[in-house]
């Protein structure tokens, strides 16, 4: 009895971690620089199945471990789908990642890894959400990623407005797009299709759960005003490493000690400024070197310093640095602190040569993450959305996903 009791257990927690949303796992200090991408230079893999996926990071304990890469599809809310991986991959994931070298002739010594996906190892049968998951030789994970795989079997038409509601009308972005499903079969689109709005790439602030506002024909319409609305948020702030050596316009002066060590000028806050238009890439990271032909072993890490007035805006709150380099984690690496002598904030980050967006975030004692207090939310900001359409007809097992959209808010209108 007690053996049967403990086996129930068992099924139980197993089911109940199968059902788990998969959250992107955010790796240890001694992984960084992870690009993860597909066809374009985005750092979120959108692509159409057949199409490749490249993942690369280094490891800075330079020693060779060992790294494995497993594959789980998840329906249209993150949480693993009823497939077996018969069913969505072609041959077998649990492989050990075997393209891997060493840094040349750099101050920081590191092992760098890549992987392709499809291989000749695994591939993909079917469309939808798609988690990967790096693991060590102890089966300890390291760190996940999301990606999703598509068919471009419906198409999306997309705009962004300018606010209606005059609470944020100078602070806010709306998406309104139509899905027009041409020859593909709907007979029941309010329960068969669901979409996804992603600003930046940034998945904890997506918006979910919109059904169509009306439908005419074969035509989807989301013409809605608050329920598809994005904090507009500010440009991104930036940075140049590619030359050790050269001072820039955002670097202040240069060190050498053990690594090289770039000062750049201290930030201001902008939440109480005009909004100001520079060209960013809306917090991604692009690694380059001027001092080497291979960008992914000679490229050399250094010690990047920020610095930001502290004033009574920031209160008790944390501050972070904020940006695709380390997924938009926060982590005590990239927590500014308080240097009494001048009253600034201030944090250094170890970062490969490379072009660089962040921005300062705060969080709070109670957890509450204010991506926009430093540097303000302005209507006027160029964004990128990405809409993706997903489909379950009666009796599917899983959210397959039927057409994207995208859409910059550079164009937009009243």
């Amino acid at each position: 009895m007690r053996l049967f009791l403990k086996q129930i257990w068992i099924l139980c927690f197993a089911t109940g971690a199968f059902g788990q949303v998969q959250e992107e796992v955010n790796a240890p200090e001694n992984i960084k620089s992870i690009i993860f991408k597909g066809p374009t230079e985005d750092q979120f893999p959108v692509v159409q199945l057949g199409e490749t996926i490249s993942l690369e990071f280094d490891d800075v304990l330079g020693n060779e471990q060992d790294y494995y890469y497993k594959l789980i599809h998840c329906d249209y809310d993150w949480t693993p789908s009823d497939l077996l991986k018969s069913q969505y991959l072609k041959g077998v994931d649990n492989q050990r990642i075997i393209n891997y070298a060493n840094s040349y002739s750099t101050l920081e010594t590191y092992s760098n890894y890549q992987l392709r996906l499809p291989n000749e190892n695994v591939g993909f049968k079917v469309t939808g959400n798609y988690v990967l998951e790096i693991y060590n030789s102890n089966y300890e994970i390291q760190f996940s990623r999301r990606f999703v795989i598509y068919k471009d079997l419906v198409k999306v038409g997309a705009m962004v407005k300018r606010s209606r509601d005059f609470n944020f009308l100078n602070e806010k972005q709306v998406v309104q797009f139509t899905i027009n499903a041409g020859n593909f079969r709907l007979v029941n689109p309010k329960k068969e299709v669901k979409v996804a709005i992603v600003q930046n790439y940034y998945w904890p602030t997506a918006l979910y759960d919109i059904p169509p506002q009306f439908t005419i024909g074969n035509e989807l319409v989301y013409k809605y005003d608050q329920e598809t609305s994005f904090f507009g948020g500010n440009e991104f702030l930036l940075f140049d490493t590619s030359d050790l050596r050269a001072p820039t316009s955002q670097i202040s002066r240069i060190e050498l000690g053990e690594l090289y060590n770039h000062y750049l000028f201290s930030d201001n806050y902008r939440f109480d400024t005009p909004y100001t238009y520079f060209p960013d890439i809306n917090g991604d990271f692009v690694i380059r070197t001027l001092q080497g032909n291979d960008t992914s072993r000679e490229a050399e890490y250094t010690e990047v310093h920020f610095s930001l007035p502290y004033t009574e805006t920031l209160a008790l709150d944390d501050v972070y640095i904020f940006g695709k380099y380390n997924n938009y984690a926060l982590t005590e690496e990239n927590r500014m602190t308080y240097n009494e002598e001048n009253g600034m904030m201030e944090a250094m980050i170890k970062m490969k040569q490379g072009f660089y967006n962040y921005k300062y975030v705060t969080q709070s004692d109670a957890g509450e993450i204010r991506l926009n207090a430093v540097s303000g939310n302005f209507h006027f900001t160029e964004n990128n959305y990405l809409i993706l359409v997903y489909y379950r007809d009666f009796g599917d097992l899983y959210d397959s996903i039927i057409g994207i959209g995208t859409v910059s808010s550079a164009n937009i209108s009243n």
